[in-house]
């Protein structure tokens, strides 16, 4: 059916496109309802954003509904933020219901199409226990609305195949025959356009026109055996007190019975895959939203949105220029059609003279200065290797400045041991001069001449492993130890600078004597 659909608007556009050519005639915008801003065409068909097991998946739940009732839950998901204030406005109103709820929230920022569901508590509460559900049904029926409408009918196949959908005292089951077949056309070398015969569909109303059922089933058995068990659907059970003690018809129970006059305003029009708009019903129970009688199809409109962004590409960029003021983003944001007529012919007349025109963007900028760094390399070859080796040596002296400051540190935690040694060798030294006069005097020969030694040892070794001097780093880690450094020295001179009387007086120093042994004068007698 949709394959031969093609052909004929195919043929229809190249016949209007003929009479066009012979005599124009002005182009009428196209109607849309008061629900959605006019003059605004349907979005192109984007890539298909789920599958068909999703697809199947995702209408189970409400694909046996009365069309007038399935057709406006699709139009309502669309909505998901209005559909989750309505959910709460009907928990805090159990008792509303019908054409009343349905002027009760008349004052309310829904869309119209929302607002039509509150007469319907049922299937508000199915559709309350999860909102993402919703907002994914909304989504596939504004990117994929042809595949939606066509998953509803396999699925209201499969189960009148398994015997779950008949006629009943709660609706009526009948079944279209298939829209009427075009001949194939005969083209110029002889061969004819094969079109596929399309299947029968299935409609659902309700029994009696001002009363409609709301039925409730568990998707996983009223369709028979599931196609796709990687995909099961998912079943909503029905809030208790809505459908106890009722009747349960072939697998659907069937809850108490909606009085209503104008609530539902929607239909379906299944040969050309959209929703028709009952324009007197609608201005009826909408009196503060009248639409004019040729809106009779369904558009959606983003301004109730509410922010939640948009699945596919088509309709984020097709209804973002529908929202309020988007003509004029560019005039907020400091754009100016003169401004840029200026900027384009400075660009211009700077290429012409040889004179790269200045980035349009940060990324632009960046990748400019990326360019330039590399093509910098690959004509200096040196200029990345002399980088890298005064890296280098910065560094290797950086580590031989860490090396120095750790054998200092380990120098001055030694000296407490150091001088406990030299103290006690000291005393030793000196009791052995007041013993033995000459050996004395030896020892201390040796001795000067060992420190002369090993002053002059540590001289030479200090000169060899000495830092250069315009070490930039020397001194970085311990900045105490070079500022004392410094100033090594500078009290010693401002001491010897300071006049004799502010001196601090000398204090006598007394030290134990030490008298001659016995052992001594026993030799010398």
């Amino acid at each position: 059916m949709r394959t031969l659909r093609l052909d004929i608007c195919a043929v229809v556009l190249l016949a209007t496109a003929a009479c066009s050519r012979e005599q124009p005639a002005p182009a009428t915008p196209a109607a849309t309802p008061a629900a959605a801003p006019p003059a605004a065409a349907a979005p192109l068909q984007s890539e298909p954003v789920f599958t068909r097991e999703e697809l199947d998946q995702m209408v189970a739940p409400i694909a046996l509904y009365p069309d007038p009732l399935l057709a406006q839950v699709l139009m309502a998901a669309t909505y998901p933020g209005d559909v989750s204030d309505a959910v709460a406005w009907s928990k805090a109103h159990p008792d509303a219901r019908g054409d009343a709820a349905v002027k009760q929230v008349a004052e309310q920022p829904w869309d119209p199409s929302v607002q039509s569901l509150v007469a319907f508590p049922q299937a508000l509460a199915t559709l309350g226990q999860d909102p993402a559900w919703v907002q994914r049904l909304g989504d596939a029926f504004l990117a994929q609305p042809d595949e939606v409408m066509d998953a509803v009918q396999r699925l209201r196949q499969q189960a009148q195949t398994a015997g779950n959908l008949e006629s009943n005292e709660y609706q009526n089951v009948s079944v279209e025959p298939p829209a009427p077949q075009v001949a194939p056309a005969v083209g110029a070398a002889g061969g004819t356009t094969v079109v596929e015969s399309a299947p029968s569909t299935i409609v659902i109303q309700p029994a009696d026109p001002e009363v409609v059922y709301v039925p409730s089933y568990n998707p996983t058995t009223v369709y028979g055996t599931w196609a796709y068990p990687s995909y099961p659907p998912a079943y909503y059970p029905p809030p208790p007190g809505y459908y106890a003690g009722n009747a349960l018809v072939s697998g659907l129970a069937f809850g108490v019975g909606v009085a209503i006059t104008d609530s539902l305003w929607g239909g379906f029009d299944w040969n050309d895959d959209d929703i028709d708009i009952n324009v007197n019903r609608y201005n009826n129970i909408n009196v503060n939203r009248q639409i004019d009688v040729n809106q009779n199809t369904w558009r959606h409109n983003p301004a109730n949105r509410d922010g939640v962004p948009y699945r596919d590409r088509a309709n984020r960029e097709f209804n973002s220029r529908r929202l309020d003021g988007a003509d004029q983003r560019a005039a907020f944001r400091g754009g100016d059609a003169q401004r840029a007529q200026a900027r384009e012919q400075a660009r211009a007349s700077m290429q012409k003279h040889g004179v790269d025109a200045p980035a349009r963007n940060n990324q632009e900028a960046r990748d400019r200065a990326q360019a330039a760094a590399r093509d910098r390399d690959r004509t200096q070859p040196g200029a990345a290797g002399s980088r890298d080796q005064a890296r280098d040596r910065a560094q290797a002296a950086t580590e031989r400045t860490q090396a120095r400051d750790r054998a200092q540190g380990a120098a001055q935690r030694a000296s407490p041991q150091t001088r406990e040694h030299a103290q006690a060798a000291r005393a030793k030294a000196h009791t052995a001069a007041q013993s033995h006069p000459q050996a004395a005097s030896k020892a201390k020969a040796r001795q000067a001449q060992s420190n002369s030694h090993a002053r002059t040892a540590a001289r030479s070794q200090a000169q060899h492993h000495q830092a250069p001097r315009n070490n930039a780093f020397q001194g970085a880690s311990k900045p105490h130890a070079s500022k004392a450094a410094a100033q090594r020295g500078h009290a010693s001179h401002a001491a010897a600078k300071r006049p004799a009387a502010s001196r601090p007086a000398g204090k006598p120093v007394q030290r134990p004597s030490h008298p001659p042994q016995q052992r001594h004068a026993a030799r010398r007698r």
